[in-house]
């Protein structure tokens, strides 16, 4: 027996379970993963359910009694105990139908919660190259469409097995009980009606993906719309954007209307079999009651539970088709929390920076394998100095800081600090040792007091002051209406160009790390901007590593080492001074560049001699600002 048993088992597994994407196999894992862990409070449901569908059942039943009561037996006591009854099932079916309510909504909000946790996790433990070929609405659009089509199935499924099929069975317990005969006519629309709507199921998960595509390139057209707004206006773009946001459109509501074609197709077909099951029924029954002298009230139970059986048996026969519809937001939900994450950072060991001694030992790394963008690179960043790295764009020098950071693993060669090497250590410890500055300032929604907290989450107010003060980002945030609580809007839209690098600044110094990172940090701003940022990072790197990817000449010319980076490797190293000699790779870099930047070298300095009054302790306007890298 129990080898029958398993031999079935083994058999629906290889039949069913066998494609993960099929709806049975959707099914099983929702009912493992969220009806299992949810049982208890279903079971609740259910039970509201029970008793809905037995006062509905009852009160089809009643109607048959009342009407023997008052033609048959013209008893007034016997129709007010049945009034009486009645306005008991009807209450008894409010509260149950109240219970089922806000238990299956509790349900549907608990696991939605979960789902978006479940979805961010899975996207935040994701590697940098995961993100790089994909839009960001891609990933709203999937939370918002996946979180809650696990819960939307799951209520669609036990308010079929519950409400509907409880309910459907009772009202043919009634049907059987008081005309049995005719219980057989209306059974005879069920095996048409199904065998129509199986045919269309293929159909609407097609056209429900066709949607959701259609969704995915609407709200990425918005968000470009929303973030890109300047750059639409500057060129004319706007009819190039509504032409294609328009169609878009037009694709999702042509594919909304298949869809209501499709899956409304059988409705013709069902309404027609019930009519002609109705038809049967009162031309049967009418000949019990008026030839056979049967009592009418039995005719007039059978017809109503008839009538009420019909929409649950209806939304049964549909429950296939529908699913399809939700199956499609389950998909898309366990294809996200399904992707395979980077390994957890279970190494037991924390860097422990005392002099920010940062090393690369012939480091070779390639963001798709067989293109390598650095060649054995190696180099040394002396503690508490400043590391510059030059060079045409493209030539890796980003990629560097991407390796320092922990984002990406080399391929071959070591990343050390302080003579560790930082594969063999957490990444949290890693980063939490440097603090990064960028060209492209990213700001957080929220406030100015909030963003620069993010540098130290916990951070107390009088040490957020102070690293804006240190930024010089302080009297600007002062002199807005609301101070620290002022927000920033969307990636910073509220402010400048130069108050942002200066709040990014400020981020970087209430980390209070030993290991500062510069991505050309000032290569976006005017004369003016670039001043104050420049005094600001002045303050950022004293005492601390720095290592700086510039291209303005005062930064490189104070540094003290320069890496010229050109096609992954390390061409040249050395001073300023000692490079200029030579006149090699890095002298035609600065001729070139002091040819470009000649003209805005001219701007700058009356600009920033015109500014230096408001710095405190700034000199001769070229001097302060090269001494500030």
């Amino acid at each position: 027996m129990n080898a029958m048993v398993e031999a079935v088992k083994a058999w629906i597994g290889r039949r069913l379970l066998a494609d993960p994407t099929a709806t049975a196999s959707m099914v099983a894992r929702l009912l493992t993963e969220y009806g299992k862990g949810h049982w208890r409070s279903y079971a609740i449901a259910f039970a509201f359910m029970g008793v809905g569908a037995a006062c509905t059942a009852a009160t089809a039943y009643l109607i048959g009694t009342a009407v023997n009561r008052v033609y048959v037996d013209r008893s007034f006591i016997g129709v007010s105990l049945v009034s009486l009854a009645a306005i008991v099932i009807f209450a008894a079916k409010g509260f149950a139908t109240y219970g089922q309510s806000v238990t299956l909504a509790r349900i549907s909000n608990r696991i939605v919660a979960s789902n978006q946790k479940r979805m961010f996790d899975k996207l935040v433990q994701q590697s940098m190259s995961f993100f790089t070929d994909k839009h960001s609405s891609e990933f709203v659009a999937r939370i918002n469409y996946g979180a809650g089509a696990a819960s939307s199935v799951l209520n669609m499924l036990i308010t079929a097995l519950g409400r509907d099929l409880l309910t459907l069975l009772s009202l043919i317990g009634v049907m059987v009980y008081q005309q049995p005969v005719l219980s057989i006519v209306a059974l005879v629309i069920a095996p048409p009606a199904i065998l129509v709507l199986r045919g269309l199921i293929k159909r609407v998960r097609h056209i429900t993906q066709t949607q959701f595509g259609g969704m995915v390139r609407v709200m990425q057209a918005l968000q470009e719309t929303v973030q890109g707004f300047k750059i639409i206006k500057a060129f004319n773009l706007e009819e190039v954007m509504r032409d294609r946001v328009y169609a878009d459109v037009e694709s999702i509501e042509q594919a909304s209307n298949k869809l209501a074609r499709v899956s409304n197709r059988a409705t013709p077909l069902m309404e027609s079999l019930g009519g002609m099951a109705i038809a049967a029924v009162l031309m049967i029954g009418g000949y019990g009651v008026l030839v056979l002298g049967q009592t009418p009230g039995g005719f007039i139970s059978f017809i109503t539970a008839f009538i009420l059986a019909y929409e649950p048996a209806k939304r049964i026969a549909r429950l296939n088709l529908d699913l399809q519809t939700g199956l499609v937001g389950v998909r898309i939900l366990f294809e996200l929390i399904d992707l395979a994450v980077e390994p957890p950072d279970s190494r037991p060991g924390k860097l422990a920076v005392s002099e920010g001694h940062v090393a690369f030992e012939n480091i070779t790394f390639g963001y798709r394998p067989g293109e390598p963008v650095l060649h054995g690179v190696s180099f040394d960043a002396t503690p508490r100095k400043v590391t510059a790295f030059v060079g045409a764009s493209g030539g890796g020098k980003s990629t560097i800081f991407n390796l320092l950071l922990g984002l990406y693993t080399p391929q071959e060669g070591r990343v050390v600090i302080d003579g560790q090497d930082i594969a063999g250590v957490s990444l949290a410890s890693v980063r939490q040792n440097i603090a990064y500055v960028g060209q492209d300032v990213f700001l957080f929604h929220g406030t100015v007091k909030e963003n620069i907290a993010l540098g130290r989450p916990g951070a107390s107010d009088e040490e957020i002051v102070a690293a804006a003060r240190a930024a010089y980002a302080h009297d600007f945030i002062t002199a807005f209406p609301e101070g620290y609580e002022t927000k920033v809007g969307e990636q910073g839209a509220q402010l400048s160009g130069g108050q942002r690098q200066r709040i990014a600044i400020a981020r970087a110094l209430v980390r209070d790390a030993p290991i500062i990172l510069l991505d050309e940090p000032t290569a976006a701003l005017d004369s003016e901007a670039e001043y104050f940022v420049q005094a600001a990072m002045k303050e950022l790197i004293k005492g601390r590593t720095t290592l700086v990817i510039a291209h303005r000449l005062y930064t490189i010319a104070n540094a003290d080492t320069i890496h010229v980076v050109e096609g992954g490797r390390i061409v040249e190293s050395g001073r300023h001074e000692e490079l200029l000699r030579l006149g090699h790779r890095y002298a035609t870099f600065y001729r070139l560049r002091s040819v470009d930047q000649k003209q805005d070298g001219a701007e700058a300095g009356a600009d920033s001699g015109a500014a230096a009054a408001d710095v405190p302790g700034t000199g001769a306007p070229g001097t302060e600002a090269a001494a500030a890298v």
